[in-house]
């Protein structure tokens, strides 16, 4: 392939580097560059990068004005060839190699896989440098994250063959990169592969298997594998706990998040910035603002300066909980301390007014994001959405639904079922049975939703032909009817006392696997007309499903 480029190519120019870098705590410092440089490569060779941080030699180097450059034209230009013809005009030297290294890092933590693929496939196949690892674990992370686990596969033999060691990083990869794919058996293989070469397995695998696990959605198999990971006598850290904490967290489960803190600082295992903050959001989810406080003033004791991710946390607590002003406060105070809200920031206060009906502030809110330059996505229209549906404004609610069209954005399936909510709750049917219809034709597929708010609404104004006709047709849709579906249905029929209807649903339900929970219960009980049948409800509900002794009336 031709050496020339043209001149939109990258140019290359000579500069003599400072060894400039930012450390940890953000202070700007600088070393003797050609000391740090290592025999036959440069300073970010074998050891540099770690997988997850996306920091190399545990600094975030400042880009050189050449690898500004060529990140620039690697997120610009797509073309292959071009490529590689440019960067086969780049110098074989330890500066370039740690240009090409810090790029590669910059590019993955845009998330931009493509462009790593290009650069670290040039490396490999085309470059004079050395054969090294640190490449491969960004080639085999780029794989992965674009669920091309096969490639991610043919890298790794690529690697055993140059001789080169693998890392306990390129097993975490392996592992992540299985996740991602939903290939479970494969992810368990490399503890297999890993023993095969007298590797025990270290806690950066078996992170990268739990967050894995918890990305796809398999939480019970995350905290087996946790519980696997005490057993084989693996040194928990930092990480492990803060990975628990968030898993138990957004299970709704703060007591098993604080018992885990407890015991990580039992254990000597120190608490960072993202362990605090994960606490924070496991009291928030539950709107448990005083726990949610106490955290954030020991995360602050403990010498952190809370960031926006903090702030954010423990607004959403005072949003939960139902206290908009006290969300607000902390707003003014996440501004007032210097540190400058984001996206979330501004859906957080959104939902905050929006939930406790203020939609004026709600929107106020909105108009003040866009006016800082910050786009709102599709869920910072879906919340003022909520909050104009909530007191039932139909024309702002439709002109939000235009603004979410016209800003290029798509209606998806949840917009549409707000709507149909809508118009259901003011007895709009004509309008509602249009936004199915639409729904049915368009890019966005009802789904259980859907046909839950449509039989749900339907039964309460008694028109149970309708109601039955759209359970019927669930079917076709390839749609299961959940519990919410059932009970929606049985709350049509328990309305007007059908206490034997009511019987013969609730026997369907079961036999279709689906089992009750509280609301089934409280639905059965309000058909019941005599003591008798209230006990029977109560002895059959008992029966079979233990846990709805506490929503049931002795």
């Amino acid at each position: 392939m031709a050496k020339n480029s043209s001149s939109s190519d990258v140019a290359i120019e000579k500069w003599k580097r400072d060894g400039v870098y930012i450390d940890k705590r953000g202070k700007l410092r600088t070393f003797h560059h050609k000391k740090l440089s290592r025999k036959r490569c440069g300073s970010l060779r074998g050891q540099g990068w770690k997988y997850g941080s996306g920091f190399v030699d545990g600094v975030f180097p400042v880009l050189s004005p050449i690898a500004q450059q060529i990140l620039d034209f690697l997120q610009q230009e797509v073309d292959a060839d071009r490529v590689w013809g440019s960067l086969d005009n780049l110098s074989p030297s330890h500066s370039t190699w740690d240009d090409l290294i810090n790029v590669a890092v910059q590019l993955r933590l845009n998330k931009k896989w493509d462009p790593i693929v290009l650069l670290c496939e040039w490396i490999l196949q085309r470059s004079s440098f050395q054969l090294d690892v640190m490449c491969f674990n960004l080639l085999i992370d780029a794989y992965g994250q674009k669920s091309l686990y096969k490639k991610v596969e043919s890298t790794y033999l690529e690697l055993l063959e140059a001789r080169c060691v693998p890392t306990e990083d390129t097993y975490a990869l392996l592992v992540k990169a299985y996740c991602t794919a939903g290939l479970k058996q494969k992810a368990e293989a490399v503890f297999a592969e890993m023993r095969k070469y007298g590797l025990s397995p270290s806690a950066t695998v078996y992170n990268a298997y739990i967050d894995g696990l918890m990305k796809g959605g398999n939480s019970q198999k995350a905290i087996e594998v946790f519980q696997r990971m005490k057993r084989d006598g693996c040194q928990l850290n930092t990480e492990t706990y803060t990975l628990m904490i968030n898993l138990y967290g957004k299970a709704s489960k703060s007591y098993m998040a604080l018992k885990l803190f407890d015991e990580m600082r039992s254990q000597k295992c120190k608490p960072n910035i993202c362990t605090y903050t994960a606490l924070v959001n496991a009291f928030a989810r539950e709107g448990l603002c005083e726990k949610a406080e106490e955290i954030f003033e020991q995360l602050q004791e403990a010498g952190h300066e809370p960031d926006v991710y903090a702030y954010n946390a423990l607004m959403e607590a005072y949003s939960r909980a139902g206290y908009p002003y006290g969300a607000a406060e902390v707003f003014s105070l996440m501004q007032h301390m210097g540190c400058e809200p984001d996206r979330a920031s501004f859906n957080i206060m959104v939902d905050a007014y929006g939930s406790a009906g203020l939609y004026e502030d709600a929107e106020s809110v909105f108009e003040e994001m866009k006016k800082l330059g910050i786009t709102p996505t599709m869920k910072s229209h879906m919340l003022l959405l909520s909050a104009y549906s909530r007191v039932g404004n139909i024309a702002k609610c439709e002109n939000i639904v235009n603004q979410i069209q016209e800003s290029g954005l798509q209606p998806d399936t949840f917009v549409l079922n707000s709507m149909l909510n809508l118009y259901g709750k003011l007895g709009q049917f004509e309008n509602m049975e249009k936004v199915l219809v639409a729904m049915e034709k368009g890019p966005y597929e009802a789904d259980i939703s859907t046909y839950n708010i449509l039989i749900n609404v339907y039964g309460r104004a008694g028109y149970f032909n309708r109601m039955e006709e759209l359970f019927q047709s669930l079917p076709a849709k390839n749609l299961t009817p959940d519990v919410v579906t059932w009970t929606s249905r049985l709350g049509a029929y328990s309305r007007k006392k059908l206490y034997q209807r009511c019987l013969e649903i609730f026997e369907e339900m079961i036999d279709a696997g689906c089992y009750p929970d509280g609301g089934t219960a409280k639905v059965l009980l309000s058909a019941c007309s005599s003591e008798d049948q209230i006990e029977q409800v109560t002895t059959v509900i008992r029966t079979m499903h233990k846990d709805m002794k506490t929503v049931l009336p002795i």
